[in-house]
């Protein structure tokens, strides 16, 4: 279960496949960036030992499928350059508040968040292209990004308990549910 409030609808689908080259390089970024959080909240958060080896683990995940869409950029001619981002992660992180250990359980559940819609998205995908490299390379990432989104919540809850966690998520959903909805349309894979 992804724990996402509110779903996209079938028509951002059919949007997306007609902008792949846009999607494709935003995509990228987004593994890129994954990454650098995965490897941000180990410098953060030291003093949390139980974050260390599952969240390096994930940081090179993240950037072995950087690399794999970085690939696919380049075998289809497409390059990878710039891309303006989506505003849906400055939007979501906008509910972490600031005072700790909240800040980090509103990091983890954002993250988990983010892994849950690129999840959904990515399904979309694979269900809207035709056969072929594209629908393949979005079929086999859809296990990694709902491992990822659970990866996050079960990080949460070393953090605080269980009750807590699923209360927070629960606030943190609404709130991502809202970001969604109300993003632009725009060639992202987080926009609407």
């Amino acid at each position: 279960m992804l724990h996402l409030q509110w779903q996209t609808p079938a028509e951002w689908g059919e949007r997306a496949v007609r902008q792949m080259d846009e999607i494709l390089l935003d995509h990228c970024h987004l593994e890129k960036k994954a990454a650098s959080t995965a490897l941000n909240f180990i410098f953060r958060y030291p003093e949390q030992p139980q974050l260390m080896q599952p969240l390096s683990e994930l940081a090179r995940e993240e950037l072995e499928h950087f690399e794999l869409v970085l690939e696919t950029l380049n075998r289809n001619g497409m390059g990878y350059g710039r891309i303006r981002p989506s505003p849906y992660a400055g939007k979501l992180l906008s509910v972490v508040r600031e005072r700790e250990p909240e800040r980090l359980l509103d990091g983890l559940l954002c993250c988990a968040f983010i892994e849950a819609r690129s999840c959904e998205r990515m399904k979309l995908l694979s269900e809207f292209l035709p056969e072929g490299e594209l629908a393949d390379l979005y079929a086999s990432l859809l296990a990694s990004e709902a491992r990822h989104h659970r990866l996050y919540l079960d990080l949460a809850e070393t953090v605080t308990c269980r009750s807590v966690v699923r209360d927070r998520c629960a606030e943190v959903g609404r709130h991502e549910a809202g970001v969604a909805r109300g993003l632009p349309r725009t060639p992202r894979l987080h926009n609407r």
